[in-house]
């Protein structure tokens, strides 16, 4: 039997100490701060370059800051409906002058409005007006891209309200880098990486828009006046014109659909013609391939007629009144900056002459 030897302290190996430098906090943070500054200062000048501009976001909390309005005080104004034509193509100053009031903007850009009709059906502070647009296909499929503001809405709590409150008044002022579209994570995802055979990767929706604190949104010039920024924003409506929406693949599934949502909105607007609420349906401007691919898809008579006739309701359709044609529409679904104050002041005339508005 053997054994090791002993042990002994004096002989482990000896131990190494490096003593650590010492740390000048002052010069690190400094340091820290210029490389922010650099990189905070290049990432804006490059969007500012660009063509952006300060603007306040459509966030969630933006639109819930006007949903509010309805709840504290405001009940009896006049309420905008829709998607984004509506968002896009009415402006608030314009119908102020025309109509004395300034309305509560409660579109959002790529949403049926019918989640917000019935928000508002059910609820009793809001006796005012209200004008619902109606885009084809966003409204008769029930295309909710964004329809979580009204939950947002609901359960807002009091630390997003402070946020959405000091983003509106220190940040979305003064820095034009401040949009979703510049995110870098974002700019990342756009950028042409390869892609496995066979996928098909989409383009997804641009920035189109300025928009003001209370939501009055005017198209971004960039849209009206840079040729290949204005390909780019109609090659994404394209992508889809003929690519199927999952159980829309068929006439009978766009009918079916269209159906289900001329009855949600029979229900809303019952609700709200007991409160004496007036109601207008509107059919904004589309031109070109887009509004083609609205009239094959959603046939008048199947759909904005049969809303009318269902609801009992007036509308007005641009394709009925000579002054709400021919306004420019650079990418075929919006108008730009100047048409829509024009359309805007057209249609409260119409609201005004023949429905005392």
């Amino acid at each position: 039997m053997t054994s090791s030897p002993e042990f002994k302290p004096s002989d482990a190996a000896p131990t190494f100490q490096r003593a650590l430098p010492g740390i000048n906090f002052g010069r690190a943070w400094t340091v820290a701060l210029i490389m922010f500054s650099i990189a905070f200062a290049g990432w804006e000048l490059k969007w500012r370059a660009f063509g952006a501009e300060p603007t306040s976001r459509s966030s969630d909390g933006s639109w819930a800051t006007q949903r509010r309005r309805i709840d504290h005080g405001e009940g009896n104004r006049t309420v905008l409906l829709g998607a984004s034509r509506i968002l896009f193509d009415v402006q608030l100053p314009v119908w102020e002058q025309a109509l004395g009031e300034r309305p509560i903007q409660l579109a959002i850009e790529g949403t049926s409005p019918l989640p917000m009709l019935e928000d508002l059906a059910g609820n009793k502070n809001f006796t005012g007006r209200l004008l619902v647009g109606v885009s084809p296909d966003v409204f008769f499929t029930g295309f909710g891209y964004r329809e979580g503001v009204v939950e947002f809405h609901r359960k807002e709590t009091l630390a997003q309200r402070a946020g959405q409150w000091l983003s509106l008044h220190f940040v979305e002022p003064f820095f034009a880098f401040y949009d979703d579209d510049f995110k870098l994570m974002t700019v990342l995802k756009r950028q042409p990486w390869p892609t496995r055979t066979g996928v098909k990767t989409l383009l997804e929706v641009r920035k189109l828009t300025i928009q003001d604190a209370d939501r009055n949104t005017t198209m971004w010039s960039k849209v009206e006046n840079d040729p290949a920024y204005r390909e780019l924003c109609r090659t994404v409506w394209a992508q889809g014109f003929d690519l199927p929406m999952p159980g829309l693949e068929t006439p009978a599934d766009f009918e079916r659909v269209a159906h289900a949502q001329i009855d949600r909105a029979v229900a809303a607007v019952t609700t709200l013609r007991k409160r004496g609420v007036p109601i207008i349906f509107v059919r904004p401007p589309s031109i070109g391939p887009y509004l083609a691919v609205e009239n094959r898809d959603f046939p008048r008579a199947k759909s904005w007629d049969l809303l009318l006739a269902r609801t009992g309701l007036p509308g007005i359709h641009f394709e009925d009144y000579p002054e709400l044609q021919g306004y420019e529409s650079p990418e075929w679904s919006h108008l730009s900056a100047g048409a829509a104050a024009r359309f805007t002041g057209a249609l409260c005339g119409i609201l005004k002459r023949e429905h005392g508005w």
